[in-house]
C-alpha cells in the first residue's frame, strides 16, 4: 500500500511542475531519430471538454534558439485576450505551452505528455524544422492535428504523406528561389557564397536558392559553409566563405547565428554587393539591433508582414490595434521584434480556424477548417497578400516581397522577382 501512494504522489508532483512550467515564463536544433509510430494507428484524440479547447505547444524558451520563446508568450497572450473577450462560440481556449530547448528529444517527450496526459486537441505553432520532424510521425499517427507547424520546410506541407501537419511559413524553397531570381536579375556574373543551418531547414532553402538558379546559375555557388546549432560562433565559417572571393552573401541561419554572421562580415571587411538575410531572422530587435544596426544596413530580405515599427503605418489602423494590444496583454514584448508579429499573426490564424468550427472542436474538424482558409487576411501581412489553404495544398503564403535595411526599418525595394 506504501508504495502505491508514494507513486501517486510522486505523479501528483509532476503533474504540478508540468502545470508551473505551462503557466509560467518557461525556458533549440540538434538531431535525434524520429519517434517511430505505433504498430497500430490510435484513435483519434478525444474531443475537448465542454469547459475549453485545450491546445498544446512546444517553445524553445531556453537553449540556442530561445529568442523564437518570446512567439509563444505572444500567443498566450492574445488567447488571454480572446477568452477575456467570450472565447470561441463561448468555449475558452487553453494553450499549454512548454520548453523543449530547441532539442528533438525534449520535443518528443513534452509533445507525449501533451498529448496522452492533458489530451489536448491539436498541437499549434511547435517551432523548429528539427523538432517538428521529431514529433510528426507520432502526432500523425495519433491522429491530433500539428497545426501551422512554425517552420518552413517542404516536408510539412506534404498532406498526401502526413495529413495532420500544416505549416504556417512560407516554404524555405520558395524563399531560396525569391532569392535566386533577384539576383539572376540585378548580378548575373555574380559569385555566391552561402552559410547555412545543417539540417532540413537550412538544406531546404539551399536547395530552392540552386532550383532558382537553374543548372547554369548554380554553378555561381562558389562556396558553402554548415553550422550545427551547438557551435559557439559561426566566425570561422564566414572568414572561409570570404576568402572564396564570392560578392554574394546569402545568410540561412536562425537570429543567433544571423547576428553572428552579419558583425563578423562588416568586422573583416568583405564587400559584397548583396547580403541576403533569410526571413526567420529578419527580426531588427533581435538581430539586427545585436549585429549593429549600422553593420546591418543594406542587407535584404523577404517579407510577407509588416514592419509595425516602419513609420510609413504609423495610421494603419492593425497596426495600432496591435500596438495597444502589446501594451495591454504583453507589455514586455518588443515592438522591434518581428516574432512578436509573427506570433500575433499565427494566433489570429488559429482564432479564425476555431470561429470556422462552429462549437464542433474535435480534432478531425480542426484540421478540416484549418486546410480550407479562403482569402483571410489577417492584421499585419503585407498588403495585397491573403491566407489561402486547401485540402492538397497546405502552405498559407505563395508570394513574397524583397526589402533592403535603411538603418532603421525594412523597406521594401518594389523589385521584388516573380516567382512561380
Amino acid at each position: 500500500m506504501n508504495h502505491i501512494l508514494h507513486r501517486l504522489h510522486r505523479q501528483g508532483a509532476f503533474a504540478a511542475l508540468l502545470l508551473t512550467v505551462a503557466c509560467n515564463k518557461p525556458a533549440e536544433p540538434s538531431t535525434a531519430p524520429e519517434t517511430a509510430p505505433a504498430d497500430k494507428p490510435a484513435p483519434a484524440a478525444e474531443p475537448p471538454p465542454p469547459e475549453g479547447i485545450k491546445l498544446g505547444q512546444t517553445m524553445p524558451y531556453s537553449g540556442p534558439a530561445s529568442a523564437y520563446g518570446t512567439i509563444g508568450k505572444i500567443e498566450q497572450a492574445y488567447f488571454k485576450k480572446v477568452n477575456e473577450e467570450g472565447g470561441i462560440n463561448g468555449k475558452k481556449v487553453n494553450l499549454i505551452s512548454v520548453d523543449d530547448s530547441y532539442s528533438p528529444p525534449k520535443t518528443v517527450e513534452q509533445i507525449r505528455k501533451l498529448v496522452e496526459d492533458d489530451k489536448v486537441v491539436a498541437i499549434f505553432q511547435s517551432l523548429g524544422t528539427a523538432p517538428n520532424a521529431a514529433i510528426q510521425k507520432y502526432l500523425n499517427t495519433k491522429k491530433v492535428p500539428q497545426l501551422f507547424a512554425s517552420t518552413g520546410a517542404t516536408r510539412f506541407g506534404d498532406p498526401a504523406k502526413f495529413p495532420y501537419t500544416t505549416v504556417f511559413n512560407p516554404s524555405y524553397q520558395l524563399e531560396g528561389r525569391t532569392y535566386a531570381k533577384h539576383i539572376l536579375e540585378k548580378f548575373p556574373k555574380a559569385k555566391i557564397a552561402v552559410l547555412y543551418q545543417n539540417d532540413d531547414y537550412g538544406k531546404d532553402l539551399l536547395a530552392g536558392l540552386k532550383e532558382g538558379l537553374g543548372e547554369k546559375g548554380a554553378k555561381q555557388v562558389v562556396a558553402e559553409a554548415s553550422y550545427e546549432t551547438s557551435d559557439p560562433t559561426v566566425d570561422s565559417q564566414i572568414v572561409t566563405l570570404k576568402g572564396s572571393k564570392a560578392d554574394i552573401f546569402v545568410n540561412i541561419a536562425t537570429p543567433k547565428f544571423a547576428a553572428q554572421a552579419i558583425r563578423k562580415v562588416h568586422d573583416i571587411g568583405w564587400k559584397v554587393k548583396a547580403h541576403y538575410l533569410n526571413a526567420v531572422a529578419a527580426s531588427i530587435g533581435t538581430v539586427l539591433t545585436p549585429a549593429g544596426l549600422d553593420k546591418s544596413t543594406g542587407v535584404l530580405t523577404s517579407i510577407y508582414l509588416k514592419d509595425v515599427t516602419d513609420k510609413q503605418y504609423d495610421n494603419d489602423p492593425t497596426v495600432q490595434k496591435f500596438k495597444q494590444f502589446l501594451q495591454k496583454y504583453y507589455p514586455e514584448g518588443s515592438l522591434a521584434d518581428g516574432s512578436n508579429t509573427y506570433g500575433y499573426v499565427a494566433a489570429q490564424v488559429l482564432e479564425q480556424v476555431l470561429k470556422q468550427c462552429n462549437g464542433d472542436f474535435s480534432s478531425e474538424n480542426i484540421l478540416k477548417q484549418a486546410t480550407n482558409l479562403k482569402d483571410f487576411v489577417p492584421d499585419l501581412v503585407q498588403n495585397g497578400l491573403s491566407i489561402n489553404t486547401s485540402p492538397t495544398d497546405y502552405f498559407p503564403f505563395d508570394k513574397l516581397e524583397l526589402a533592403r535595411f535603411d538603418g532603421k526599418g525594412w523597406v521594401p525595394t518594389g523589385d521584388a522577382p516573380k516567382v512561380d
